[in-house]
């Protein structure tokens, strides 16, 4: 059976076309779910997408973590549903409180948009056990509050407990601990800041290396599933 993957569309999405595309790619079966309905309609993993969620106003996220969807995801987050929270989405899971720490203004004040190369940290998660602990990625990023920031304390925690998912190889916005993605406890909630969809096909991405977390998660459902 093929599994199915929910793709948020929040006021102010951008790159949910893409995320849904990337999910088809992978194999999955993309599901578009509206931020005004609180139904995953039975779902098997979801993905908040890039953009700018209700304007960013009040900070980024901040509105979007009160949305009728986002009720029912941290709901099932929690209950195990795997979640993956790209740029945007990785502020909402912080705002939601799925993941620790904030995402605030690049340390140097500019807009950064260019192809990045990551280090895989964990690959023990939903959404990046096809990947190698050590292995190098590249993907785009592009953000102007992508500076990943949390008080010494859960940085430490995040770092004992395995929970840094990627670095930065080349901070590009100032992130403590060169970290672009986190996870919580579990392992099924993923927050990362780079655009892995917009990297899974020759013609328009900077590699493939991106597909791997969306192909990640199938991996995932299917040895929960056996």
């Amino acid at each position: 059976m093929t599994a199915r993957v929910g793709v948020v569309t929040f006021p102010g999405s951008l790159d949910d076309g893409d995320a849904a595309r990337a999910v088809r790619l992978a194999g999955a079966e993309p599901v578009r779910l509206w931020h005004a309905d609180p139904q995953l309609h039975g779902v098997d993993a979801v993905v908040l997408p890039g953009g700018f969620s209700y304007g960013d106003y009040l900070r980024c996220g901040a509105i979007a973590r009160f949305a009728a969807v986002m009720e029912t995801i941290v709901d099932a987050a929690r209950a195990g549903l795997p979640v993956l929270g790209i740029c945007n989405g990785f502020q909402i899971l912080c705002e939601a409180h799925l993941l620790p720490g904030a995402l605030t203004r690049n340390q140097h004040l500019h807009f950064r948009n260019r192809d990045q190369v990551l280090r895989i940290e964990s690959a023990g998660t939903a959404w990046t056990n096809a990947f190698q602990p050590g292995q190098e990625v590249l993907i785009p990023v592009k953000n102007g509050e992508g500076c990943y920031v949390a008080d010494a304390a859960t940085l430490d925690q995040l770092e004992a407990e395995g929970r840094v998912v990627a670095r930065y190889v080349g901070n590009p916005n100032g992130s403590q601990r060169d970290i672009a993605a986190i996870t919580n406890s579990a392992g099924n909630v993923v927050g990362i800041m780079p655009h892995p969809e917009h990297a899974v096909e020759e013609l328009t991405g900077p590699s493939l290396d991106g597909l791997g977390f969306f192909t990640s998660a199938l991996k995932h459902l299917v040895g929960t599933a056996a």
